[in-house]
């Protein structure tokens, strides 16, 4: 059988099978045994390992002295107890993620309330608060969602009667107390009365499924909300000198930079730089990105950063405001980001009393992860061109050297140079690496039928602008054919 093999090879290999044979003859020899027998000691080790108990009996010790520790080590885990365990422990960790996703403000109510007021423009005079207030029929138009679970059954009913007012900022307040606005929590007094308001991730990274009526539905969280217009709500604020402070400058130039946003927009790096448009004059801001199918990939956003939990940590206590813990020395570099480099964000401390934020990050990181990319709608793409088009992606088309399936970007450091993608730097130079992530492309299918375009600022209104750009820029002689192949695969994600 060795026969073809180089000599040198089958010396080695004869070494090798030598050694075993006469280690195997040692071990033999002394009554060494390869998988030695369990001790009492090793079952109650595993039994303490595995289901977080003692073994109930001595008897149940005995039974398993003598067998072998990993036959003993395989029944005491596969056993129903440490199935349900663990699932218990799963299970328990993602409401524990699912709840701080939903309705956790990491204290920001001091921000968003307390000190902008937020919550008196949105209330209006007649409730306690500033103004004519915000009626639902006017929240649901810049972009906010409710959240039909939390209606009761008789409001549900009076709505669909028609019977609600929806142009009565009092119906916004009966919903803010219901916890139903989707990533906004109201604080009341024992009166009633509401007193202050916050964001919670939800905001931003949920949407419903319209399942009741527009903008009224069961949560898909982690989908991106594309029709928040969070700069129109901001701009609402009474006390929105606190923000232009921080930023250096007055309360027109915020309202004009944030107002700019548009649905589905924010701009996480104006608080850090203080850049408020691109040199073209369009808006800085970004589209808002999902939060579902991150599972596996590393960095998190358009630009890097850094990881899932890490971008978690940022936004809880610089973009949200909420109070807490974060570190991150880049932020020093007055050059790139006088306004962080100014305020010290790099070095944001707390007292450990104090933190909201740190505790929770571990909980809401694993329940990010287990959101997974929603599969797109049936009928919503030709599956025998979305074949033919799969076939371009991981062929002539090139996709797939940096959209690796099934993580659809690049296992690793997934950053790629504007010049390599065939773009400006303006957004990439905002940040530390000054490079554009592979965009992960989980979920395509369902973000193609939500407004705001393509790439990080929506630069691209449609797929095959996206793949007009790579064939043109990458020169890979596209047929409109298998151009067309090529979107259908896309809209298949």
């Amino acid at each position: 059988m060795w026969t073809g093999l180089p000599q040198r090879l089958l010396s080695g290999v004869s070494v090798i099978a030598a050694s075993l044979l006469v280690a195997s003859s040692i071990s033999g020899a002394s009554g060494l045994s390869a998988a030695p027998g369990c001790t009492s000691d090793d079952v109650v080790r595993i039994f303490r390992q595995q289901l977080e108990r003692d073994p109930e009996s001595e008897a149940t010790v005995a039974g398993r002295v003598g067998r072998p520790c990993d036959q003993v080590e395989d029944e005491v885990a596969n056993s129903a107890e440490a199935r349900a365990l663990r699932a218990g422990m799963v299970e328990d960790l993602l409401r524990q993620g699912r709840h701080i996703f939903r309705f956790d403000t990491f204290g920001d109510e001091a921000f968003w309330g307390d000190t902008l007021q937020l919550h008196r423009a949105i209330i209006g005079a007649k409730n306690g608060g500033v103004g004519p207030g915000v009626s639902p029929k006017t929240a649901l138009a810049v972009g906010l969602k409710v959240d039909v679970d939390a209606l009761p059954n008789s409001l549900r009913a009076a709505l669909a009667r028609g019977e609600v007012n929806l142009d009565d900022p009092a119906t916004t307040v009966a919903l803010l107390k219901l916890n139903a606005v989707i990533g906004v929590k109201a604080f009341t007094n024992a009166d009633g009365s509401v007193r202050s308001m916050g964001i919670t991730c939800a905001l931003c990274h949920s949407t419903v499924d319209n399942s009741f009526a527009a903008a009224i539905g069961r949560r898909l969280d982690g989908w991106p909300n594309r029709d928040l217009n969070v700069g129109v709500i901001a701009s609402l604020a009474p006390n929105i000198k606190a923000v232009a402070d921080a930023l250096g400058t007055d309360v027109a130039t915020v309202n004009k930079v944030i107002t700019a946003w548009g649905p589905g927009k924010f701009d996480a790096e104006l608080f850090l730089d203080g850049k408020g448009f691109r040199p073209d004059g369009k808006t800085a801001a970004v589209l808002i990105p999902p939060a579902y199918g991150l599972a596996g990939v590393n960095l998190h956003t358009y630009t890097g950063w850094g990881s899932v939990t890490y971008w978690n940590a940022f936004v809880a206590n610089l973009e949200m405001h909420g109070i807490g813990n974060f570190f991150d020395p880049r932020l020093d570099n007055a050059a790139k980001f006088p306004v962080a480099a100014r305020n010290r964000l790099g070095h944001t401390q707390v007292s450990l009393e104090k933190d909201q934020i740190t505790a929770k990050l571990a909980a809401l990181h694993f329940y990010q992860l287990a959101l997974a990319a929603p599969k797109p709608a049936a009928g919503s793409f030709d599956p025998a061109a979305a074949a033919r088009g799969r076939a371009l992606f991981v062929g002539k088309a090139g996709c797939a050297s940096c959209h690796i399936p099934p993580l659809y970007t690049e296992p690793g450091w997934n950053l790629h140079t504007p010049a390599e993608v065939g773009i400006d730097s303006f957004q990439s130079d905002r940040s530390p690496d000054g490079r554009y992530r592979t965009t992960p492309l989980g979920g395509l299918g369902r973000r193609a039928t939500q407004q705001g375009g393509f790439f990080h600022d929506g630069r691209f209104p449609t797929l095959l602008d996206v793949v007009n750009h790579y064939d043109g820029f990458q020169h890979l002689g596209l047929t409109d054919a298998e151009k067309k192949d090529l979107v259908e695969f896309l809209k298949s994600l």
